[in-house]
């Protein structure tokens, strides 16, 4: 296949891009700068312009655009820039997706879709639940039906915490844990949805390759697990106590969410990617830690 993928430079896309290349398709990223690399092409989503030759004989458009929801605290333009990094490159490549006829777009979209369940299993026809991250992830995915209008078919990736050796969510964890400050976040009750970077790419080819899948899908393990049992099993992998805690209101203040969502629980399960046939290689936690970390 003939592939464009746009957010190609981070966790995700960067091993996405091999793992695509590897398995022999032809992949072309989409950057923000001058193009360096032959597989490079230059695009700028503010100014909605990407060029057309980009797209000549394309079979699908993976778009994994956004800034980080963890990278700094959530202040009104703080917000605007999660809203604007993930909107406005969907709605560019929606467009190009429609009036160039490819027939596939993968989009990203995000586990905080479906707000606080509780401890309710979470498949893909969960309603979407309330709170300034729902209505991100309601935007996000909205700014592709321009693609979905055409007949493009569209894939929603609502993926929970990608786990990787270097960089993201362990990357942040990593030196807190080695200095013995870890521990878990609020009561800890709160589920966890959690996936192996190997499995998320892996998840990312198969929609690609299976046309049997449309609309959301749950990009995740098939075990959630709570913080406090995250928290517990990553303190075994890299050998430090664990015995503090965050509470509430000083998460609450620090992030800048007064409405308490980055404590929301999803007990998110990949329903969707089960019934197609998909099989995870990382379905426990100590032994994912363990491969990353070693």
């Amino acid at each position: 296949m003939r592939i464009v993928v746009a957010g190609a430079s981070g966790l995700i896309g960067s091993a996405l891009v091999a793992e695509l290349s590897g398995a022999g398709h032809d992949v072309t990223r989409l950057v923000r700068r001058e193009a360096m690399t032959a597989d490079e092409r230059t695009w700028d989503p503010p100014a909605g312009r990407v060029s057309d030759l980009v797209f000549a004989g394309v079979d699908a458009v993976v778009n994994l655009c956004g800034a980080p929801i963890a990278g700094g605290r959530w202040s009104h333009a703080r917000r605007q820039l999660l809203v604007n990094s993930r909107v406005e490159p969907t709605e560019v490549l929606a467009a190009a997706v429609a009036e160039h006829g490819i027939p596939l777009l993968v989009n990203a979209s995000a586990a905080g879709y479906y707000g606080d369940k509780g401890n309710q299993v979470v498949e893909e026809s969960a309603p979407r639940g309330a709170g300034f991250l729902a209505d991100l992830c309601d935007q996000w995915e909205s700014a592709t039906e321009r693609a979905a209008g055409a007949g493009a078919r569209v894939v929603l990736l609502r993926t929970g915490h990608v786990l990787a050796g270097k960089g993201g969510f362990v990357g942040m964890l990593k030196p807190l844990f080695k200095l013995a400050l870890g521990g878990r976040l609020g009561n800890g009750r709160q589920y966890m949805p959690w996936i192996h970077v190997a499995d998320q790419t892996a998840a990312i080819q198969h929609v690609l390759e299976h046309d049997t899948i449309s609309g959301a899908v749950n990009v995740c393990s098939p075990n959630p697990v709570t913080n406090a049992d995250f928290t517990a099993a990553f303190a075994r992998a890299v050998h430090r106590p664990a015995p503090w805690f965050a509470p509430s209101p000083a998460i609450r203040l620090a992030v800048g969410d007064s409405d308490g969502e980055i404590l929301y629980s999803q007990r998110m399960v990949p329903a969707v990617l089960a019934s197609d046939g998909f099989t995870h290689r990382h379905t426990d936690l100590d032994e994912t830690f363990r491969d990353l970390l070693q």
